[in-house]
C-alpha cells in the first residue's frame, strides 16, 4: 500500500461503541425498510475510525447480508468522483479553463439557441447553465451517439447563469466536453489516472461479472428492464449511454471512497494540486443564494450533512441512497451507501435519516 493511500489497516476494533447511535440509525433504517442494505466508512485524522456493513442486498429472508466491502451503485457520486476529478486534473494540466466556452469543444452544443454560446465549463460545474435537472432522454435516443445528441439540444430551463439548478443534461455533457479535451475515454482516464492512483480496487464503471456477485442490487425492474437491476447502473440515461456517463455509472465501496476523500483532506496529495482542491470545493459567489461549489455542493440548511459540518465542509448524494460529505476544518469524511431505490424509487425516508445519522457520527467524535 502507497504511502499516500488511507491506512486501512488501522484497528478500528472500538468503532461498535464509539459510534453506537450513529450505528443504531442505520440499523433501524433497516428494520424500518428505509432500505434493505448499507455501508459506510468514517474517517478521522488520517485514520479509518468507522466500517461496518448492515442489512441485506433485499428485503427477502434468504438475502445475501450487507458486508463492509459490499459494493453499490453509488449514482450521482460519478459527478465528484469521477468526472468533477477528471476536470480538475486537467485543469492541472492546463488542458481545461474552466472559464472557456463549452461551444469551443463541443461545436454541436451551438445550434438552436444563441444563449448557448454563453455557458462556460465553471457552469456546467456549479449546475446554472440554465439546463434542467433531467430529462428522459432514454425514451428517444438509443445508443450514446444519440444520446449525446438530444443531450446538447435540450432547451434552456433558464438563462445561463441566472441560478442554480442541479442538472444531470449539463453533466452529460460535461462527460463528453472532458472526453474531448483530453483524448481519452471518461472510464479509461478516471482508471488509469485516478482509481488505480489511489488504489482504489473496486472502483468501476460496468462491473465485470466477479463484482457483480458483491454489488448490491438497486431496483427489481424499471420502465426499460424488466429485471433486478444489479451490477448495471439504476440509472435510465446512463444506461443507454453504455453505463459510462459524467452524471451517473460508476460503482464503488465504502472504503474506496474513503481513499478518495483522504486524498482531497491531504490537500490532494497524489493527485491534484492543493489549490485546485480548494478552487472546486469553495462555494461559489454566483448564482445569488447558490450552495454549489464546482461539482460538489456544501453545507445549507436545512442540509442532508445534518447540522454540524462545518461551512467549509463539501460533499455530494446520489439517488440509489449514496452519500459522501467531506470537513476539512475536523478532518472528517464520512461515506455512506444504500440501495433505498430498493425495489423502487418511492421511498424518500432516507432523507429524515441521513442528517440524523450525520448528526450522530460528529456527535461521537466530539465526545458528546
Amino acid at each position: 500500500m502507497s504511502s499516500d493511500t488511507i491506512p486501512l489497516e488501522v484497528a478500528i476494533h472500538d468503532q461498535e461503541r464509539v459510534f453506537q447511535t450513529a450505528f443504531e440509525i442505520l440499523a433501524d433504517g433497516v428494520t424500518k425498510h428505509v432500505f434493505p442494505g448499507a455501508s459506510v466508512a468514517i474517517t478521522s485524522k488520517g485514520a479509518l475510525v468507522g466500517h461496518q456493513g448492515f442489512g441485506h442486498y433485499t428485503y427477502e429472508k434468504k438475502a445475501r447480508a450487507v458486508e463492509a466491502e459490499s459494493i453499490f451503485d453509488i449514482a450521482s457520486l460519478t459527478k465528484v468522483v469521477a468526472t468533477t476529478s477528471m476536470a480538475m486534473l486537467l485543469h492541472d494540466r492546463g488542458q481545461l479553463d474552466i472559464d472557456s466556452y463549452v461551444i469551443g469543444t463541443l461545436p454541436e452544443f451551438a445550434l438552436g439557441d444563441e444563449r448557448r454560446e454563453e455557458v462556460t465549463f465553471r457552469m456546467l460545474l456549479a449546475h446554472s447553465s440554465g439546463l434542467p435537472a433531467w430529462v428522459p432522454l432514454y425514451k428517444k435516443a438509443k445508443n450514446k451517439a444519440n444520446m449525446l445528441q438530444a443531450a446538447a439540444e435540450v432547451p434552456f430551463a433558464s438563462n445561463p447563469g441566472s441560478r442554480a439548478e442541479y442538472s444531470d443534461v449539463g453533466f452529460i455533457l460535461l462527460g463528453e466536453a472532458l472526453e474531448q479535451l483530453s483524448g481519452s475515454p471518461l472510464e479509461s482516464f478516471c482508471d488509469l489516472d485516478i482509481f488505480k492512483r489511489l488504489e482504489m480496487s473496486s472502483t468501476r464503471f460496468n462491473p465485470d461479472k466477479k463484482s457483480k456477485a458483491q454489488t448490491v442490487p438497486s431496483a427489481n425492474g424499471q420502465e426499460i428492464r424488466n429485471r433486478v437491476i444489479q451490477g448495471e447502473v439504476h440509472d435510465e440515461n446512463a444506461f443507454m449511454m453504455g453505463g459510462i456517463a459524467g452524471h451517473a455509472g460508476l460503482f464503488s465501496t465504502a472504503a474506496d471512497l474513503a481513499k478518495f476523500a483522504h486524498c482531497l483532506l491531504s490537500g490532494g496529495s497524489p493527485l491534484f494540486k492543493s489549490e485546485t482542491v480548494e478552487l472546486f470545493t469553495r462555494r461559489q459567489e454566483s448564482p445569488a443564494g447558490t450552495s454549489r461549489a464546482l461539482g460538489w455542493d456544501t453545507p445549507s440548511k436545512p442540509s442532508q450533512s445534518g447540522q454540524y459540518f462545518y461551512p467549509g465542509s463539501y460533499g455530494h448524494l446520489g439517488y440509489t441512497g449514496t452519500s459522501l460529505w467531506i470537513d476539512p476544518e475536523r478532518e472528517l469524511s464520512v461515506t455512506l451507501l444504500t440501495n433505498r431505490t430498493w425495489p423502487d424509487s418511492k421511498n424518500q425516508a432516507i432523507k429524515e435519516l441521513r442528517p440524523r445519522f450525520h448528526d450522530a457520527v460528529i456527535k461521537a467524535l466530539d465526545g458528546e
